[in-house]
């Protein structure tokens, strides 16, 4: 399969080119509404776990971020919500949505690579 994965902010417009939008987040965001957001689906479960998402703050600390994040998503309880993500990307274009302002050092691009990998 060769995933077609993309990320950005769920703060910027929906657009037709984002494929199926998920959010990845464990908290829904600030300041939008659920029709804002114009959701497919919200998989809190592949969000880092709240002690891993409160030890990372900084982009310094993003390879670590990385390589924790990975191992928790190769966990058992995270295999039906991957599971899921395999699978809408198989079918259609899917975008990861994160409300991380640096969403190139957020979960969301770990996760998008991570799955286009796997």
């Amino acid at each position: 399969m060769t995933a077609r994965v993309g990320y950005r902010r769920i703060y910027e417009e929906a657009t037709p080119q984002d494929g199926k939008r998920v959010l990845v987040d464990r908290l829904w965001p600030r300041g939008v509404s659920k029709e804002k957001a114009d959701l497919d689906e919200w998989l809190r479960d592949v969000a880092p776990s709240t002690d891993l998402r409160r030890w990372y703050h900084h982009p310094q600390r993003y390879d670590e971020f990385r390589r924790r994040y990975i191992a928790e998503l190769e966990d058992p309880d995270h295999e039906a919500p991957l599971r899921r993500l395999r699978d809408m990307a198989a079918h259609d274009k899917v975008t990861l949505l994160t409300a991380t302002k640096d969403v190139d050092h957020s979960e969301a691009a770990v996760l998008a690579q991570w799955l286009d990998g796997s």
